[in-house]
């Protein structure tokens, strides 16, 4: 087959692949999303679409993206086909992360497969640490917070800005927590079986930039949004204008994927608009100006706090169910709106807690805190972790987050 020819039929297939993965992902998680949206348009040119009885498959996005990956890999030369189809399946349906992820590179886990897989203790005793961090994580912290937020967020209204205010700093780690937890859970899962996945989560509240934090919250995910959209609309080599539309196509596919709902759509734009003020920030500040003349420590601190205060005001978007009760939560904090104060005693401590944890980390001066493996109170603190599980267990049950994406 002349080279010419053999390139257009990876073409077409490359295509066939994109058009039938993004149209299953489409179909099933955006039909409804999109019927609701512009039914007013449809309507008067004759279209009258309604929507579907749709059952959402667990985990859609994450391997949908998976798929992906592997289909643009092979046509770009980066990774050979699979031999065996069953190596491709294990790949795609490798169940600790198959719901919430991370979202896994065929690059990356299908070498695994090459060797020889078997459960030994050293695999045991990491992966049974990390579940047992992402269980704590999700059911003692997540879980918990989530009887707190639920309600503040639900009945906006009747309480005050400061509950307000601190529901939104416990939803980020609610969040978090619930995420990272089943993430630790995941590998933990995956390292016992004797596989390897990567790191999803990085201390992303550290973060000092909006950039920073993105390569620190899910990263499996903003690390795909990089490579497989970015890059391929034509990343930063086409000039400015072309590179922040970019970043914002990008950031607006990224909120999209979280859910059908325009909050999401907001919360990527929002991100978006964050991403360009930081490259545009960065090149001033480097060449131009000395930010305000203060020292370094103190410009680190300036800089750390503008982007959690941004980061936590983006998770108000993300959380709430429409635009307009966004607006209100947003409106009812900027004007110190009055209601009832339930200052919730756990997520004042977690809240706390957690400051002061990110704190030491920042300052490495508290190794303590990561429960380094092998270290002589491990044992300790999982089983101390394990029995405040037990006890604290919320009576509600609480799904994963990101179960619905």
């Amino acid at each position: 087959m002349k080279v010419v020819e053999k390139q257009k039929v990876r073409n077409f297939l490359l295509i066939l692949s994109l058009i039938a993965n993004l149209g299953l992902l489409g179909f099933f998680k955006y039909y409804n999303f999109f019927i609701e949206s512009f039914k007013v348009v449809l309507e008067p040119i004759g279209f009258h679409l309604h929507t579907l009885e749709i059952i959402l498959p667990v985990g859609i996005s994450f391997y949908t993206f998976q798929t992906l990956s592997y289909t643009i890999d092979v046509y770009r030369k980066k990774i050979e086909p699979c031999e065996e189809f069953l190596d491709f399946a294990v790949y795609v349906g490798f169940f600790p992360q198959l719901v919430a992820g991370p979202i896994v590179r065929a690059s990356y886990f299908l070498p695994q497969l090459k060797k020889t897989i078997g459960l030994n203790l050293e695999n045991f005793s990491k992966g049974f640490r990390l579940f047992t961090i992402g269980l704590f994580k999700k059911v003692f912290i997540a879980d918990n917070l989530a009887m707190f937020v639920d309600p503040v967020f639900a009945n906006a209204s009747a309480f005050d800005w400061a509950t307000i205010l601190l529901a939104v700093i416990a939803y980020s780690i609610q969040i978090y927590c619930d995420f990272a937890g089943y993430s630790d859970m995941a590998i933990g899962t995956g390292k016992i079986m004797g596989f390897d996945l990567n790191i999803n989560f990085d201390w992303p509240y550290l973060a000092t930039s909006i950039i920073d934090f993105w390569r620190r919250w899910h990263i499996s995910l903003s690390s795909w949004i990089r490579d497989y959209i970015y890059v391929s609309l034509g990343g930063n080599r086409r000039g400015l204008a072309r590179t922040y539309a970019n970043l914002i196509i990008a950031m607006l596919l990224c909120g999209l994927w979280h859910g059908a709902n325009w909050t999401f759509v907001i919360w990527g734009a929002f991100h978006g608009a964050g991403l360009i003020v930081n490259r545009v920030w960065s090149s001033i500040s480097r060449t131009e100006i000395e930010f305000f003349h203060l020292g370094e420590k103190i410009r680190l601190f300036a800089k750390w706090l503008a982007t959690i205060i941004f980061v936590a005001f983006g998770w108000i978007f993300f959380r709430s169910p429409d635009l307009s009760h966004a607006i209100f939560i947003l409106n009812k904090i900027i004007t110190f709106g009055e209601g009832v104060r339930w200052i919730n005693p756990f997520a004042v401590f977690v809240v706390l807690a957690t400051a002061s944890i990110h704190f030491f980390k920042a300052l490495k001066i508290f190794r303590f805190i990561e429960i380094p493996h092998r270290a002589w109170y491990a044992p300790a603190m999982l089983c101390s972790m394990i029995w405040l599980v037990v006890i604290f267990y919320p009576k509600e049950f609480s799904p994963f987050i990101y179960f619905q994406f």
